[in-house]
């Protein structure tokens, strides 16, 4: 459904020196049909560059790129009427009828105003947007937007939907919700998702697959599960009820774990924490080792690896929804 390769764009410098700035360098990625594949990035990482490529809004500068069995650069045209795009600004004015501003988005994708229409309302029904078709979007909750923002992407059938973003903003239970309705875009209705988010819960839940771009390429393309199983090993956290023993603590630590021990204050005391490879094998074996040298502990927790430990070992760099 996607596919590029050394895909590349370098804008034209600014200031005194006006030296070329090399956005996105090379690049190469597949996206299959029927996917929802998260395309995640720390900020300047090159991702909303590539973004605006595949979806004809920006011209590479080199490589090449098929959306949909379309070329970007030659056949921008028919990219644009295969897909759907939702951005992360959205596309409603504040003060038209939010059935207007679907059917009307659909007459400019070249349907009829009756298969607009037709098509719109049964979006509204599968959006959990009834009763709403005559609602202006600045009278609607934030994710009941974000929800129409979605109709108008897909009033006109695409076969591939871009989510820029979907739920930046909203609510805990209106992001779960809004889960919901990008799951069932692959399950009910067939299409391929191209996903970008900064909530690294959202593309573990709904992604089948998660590409990482860092310096303008990607680093990292496989499953969320398969890319944590890279991080080496779980956290293990030990928090000695006698802080004056942590030096003892980490020395234990030290002789399972794969990588540096750290030891740091804490409010009420001292946590002592280290990765350590197959902790459910190692940890039983530790606290033997913490009994027989006389240290209690507080607490103990065994923390298995998160997205944001992937980002970390890959970039350098937490993703945060703050950073965004």
């Amino acid at each position: 459904m996607i596919s590029a390769r050394g895909l590349a764009r370098t804008f034209a410098g600014r200031g005194k020196d006006k030296t070329p700035v090399q956005a996105v360098v090379g690049v190469d990625l597949d996206v299959a049909d029927g996917e929802i594949v998260g395309f995640l990035g720390p900020n300047g990482a090159g991702k909303t560059t590539t973004l605006r490529m595949l979806t004809t809004l920006l011209k590479p500068t080199a490589g090449t790129a098929t959306v949909a069995g379309y070329d970007v650069a030659t056949q921008s045209h028919q990219v644009r009427r295969s897909i759907g795009y939702v951005s992360q600004s959205g596309s409603t004015s504040p003060e038209a009828r939010a059935g207007e501003e679907v059917v009307d988005h659909g007459m400019l994708y070249g349907i009829s105003q009756r298969q607009a229409e037709a098509r719109g309302r049964e979006l509204f029904d599968q959006l959990d947007l009834e009763g709403l078709w005559d609602r202006q979007p600045r009278a609607m909750s934030g994710g009941q937007r974000r929800r129409l923002d979605i109709a108008m992407g897909l009033v006109h059938d695409p076969r591939l939907v871009f989510l820029d973003e979907p739920t930046t903003g909203l609510d805990p239970q209106a992001r779960a919700n809004l889960w919901t309705h990008i799951s069932a875009l692959r399950t009910e209705r067939g299409s391929t998702v191209f996903l970008t988010t900064h909530y690294l819960d959202e593309a573990d839940a709904l992604c089948d697959r998660i590409l990482v771009i860092d310096h303008g390429a990607i680093v990292a393309s496989d499953t969320p599960d398969a890319l944590k199983r890279q991080v080496s090993g779980d956290l293990v956290v030990l928090a000695p009820t006698d802080p004056g023993r942590a030096a003892e603590v980490a020395a234990l630590i030290d002789a399972v774990a794969d990588g540096e021990v750290e030891v740091a204050g804490v409010q009420g005391g001292t946590h002592v924490s280290g990765r350590v490879r197959d902790a459910g094998h190692q940890v039983p074996g530790l606290l033997r080792a913490l009994d027989a040298a006389g240290i209690a502990l507080e607490s103990i927790e065994v923390k298995r690896p998160t997205l944001d430990d992937v980002f970390l070992s890959l970039t350098g760099r937490s993703l945060r929804e703050e950073n965004s």
